[in-house]
């Protein structure tokens, strides 16, 4: 696929990519209708035999919130980004030469850090899918072949029946301890409908103990809206994650006491997550 790709020309591309996005948003004609293009200098478009002007560029890209440069991206990369394959399109990008040295300068902590980071934790944050409750999620920091990395899962009951689960997702990611804070990034990996990113600072008085934050999320389509929320990291012990660990990972209501008080008096009395309005 690669070796077919290297062989498309600019044109190819930009076709093949839209091709791929307008399958996404019904038909042709509504599209040319709707952005005011005649049908037939669209369909040369689709077929890679004309380029549109820089103007009907814009106007495309704009009806279908890209930017015109990532039109003209290479195939795979493109339909990574647009189908949700944040994992893959990451990965591809970590080997290149400018990252891996980016990576090596933002990321080079000193061992006392990164020990005093690893272990696993009880993750709280509000939960998207059951508004104004709180979802805890079983997380871990753990020292990777290349730097720290974060793996958590999260588990929503079923409504009707709280002993069974509905939903399960579990997220792979990141940490990058920079200037005494920690930022984060990572992919749903089971459904691979998320890419997460998080910036937290720990509490001095107890820095193992409670780690504070904000973490915003992004839906691997373009067409679900974000949302951002509060989250608190509750350190529980060192090692990794094991099945009694993760069968910790659940819903609660707000007040729960099992909540303990520090995460309750973070998280606030907003009780909801913030997304556009």
């Amino acid at each position: 696929m690669d070796d077919e790709q290297g062989k498309l020309t600019r044109n190819e591309m930009f076709a093949a990519n839209l091709r791929h996005v307008c399958k996404r948003r019904g038909s042709i004609s509504h599209i040319c209708r709707v952005i005011n293009i005649n049908r037939q200098q669209f369909n040369k478009y689709l077929a890679g035999r004309h380029l549109p002007s820089s103007t009907n560029i814009r106007t495309i890209a704009d009806h279908f919130g890209l930017s015109p440069e990532l039109l003209f991206s290479p195939v795979d990369e493109f339909r990574a980004l647009i189908d949700g394959h944040f994992v893959q399109a990451f990965e591809r990008l970590r080997v290149q030469p400018q990252v891996q040295n980016f990576m090596s300068t933002v990321m080079s902590a000193p061992h006392s850090i990164e020990r005093s980071l690893v272990g696993k934790y009880d993750r709280y944050q509000f939960s998207s899918i059951y508004p104004r409750h709180i979802l805890r999620a079983a997380f871990c920091i753990y020292r990777g072949t290349d730097f720290l990395q974060h793996v958590y899962v999260e588990h929503f009951p079923d409504r009707d029946d709280p002993t069974k689960t509905a939903y399960t997702f579990k997220y792979h990611g990141y940490v990058l301890p920079i200037a005494g804070r920690l930022f984060t990034v990572d992919f749903e990996t089971s459904q691979k409908n998320e890419l997460t990113f998080g910036i937290y600072s720990a509490v001095e008085r107890s820095s193992k103990r409670f780690i504070f934050g904000i973490t915003s999320g992004i839906a691997a389509t373009m067409y679900r809206q974000p949302f951002s929320t509060r989250l608190a990291l509750h350190y529980r012990g060192p090692g990794l994650l094991q099945r009694s660990d993760i069968k910790r990972s659940t819903v609660f209501q707000v007040d729960d006491p099992l909540i303990p008080r520090e995460v309750r008096e973070y998280l606030g009395e907003a009780v909801d997550m913030i997304k556009p309005g």
